[in-house]
């Protein structure tokens, strides 16, 4: 379960985040594709990111994540509710 491990430990696993990632495609199979009940799995996904970019710089890459520039304007919306 995601709660018992912090975003520290996510972003050292190789690759960086890949388990908050796997758990975002577990919830859509669960839920039929409906991305609005894997909110959740998400936003867990893009702290992981986020924390990852600001420890390795913009620059780095994870599979798992979405470029830095991507990612903010992602959380950006998130956060306006868009």
């Amino acid at each position: 379960m995601l709660a018992s491990k912090g975003v520290k430990e996510d972003v050292k696993t190789d690759p960086p985040c890949h388990a908050r990632a796997c758990a975002i495609q577990n919830c859509l199979q669960k839920s039929n594709y409906k991305e609005e009940k894997c909110r959740k799995e998400v936003d867990a996904l893009y702290e992981c990111c986020n924390a990852f970019y600001k420890e390795k710089g913009d620059d780095a890459s994870t599979v798992s994540c979405p470029k830095a520039s991507l990612l903010r304007l992602k959380m950006k919306q998130r956060s306006e509710g868009g």
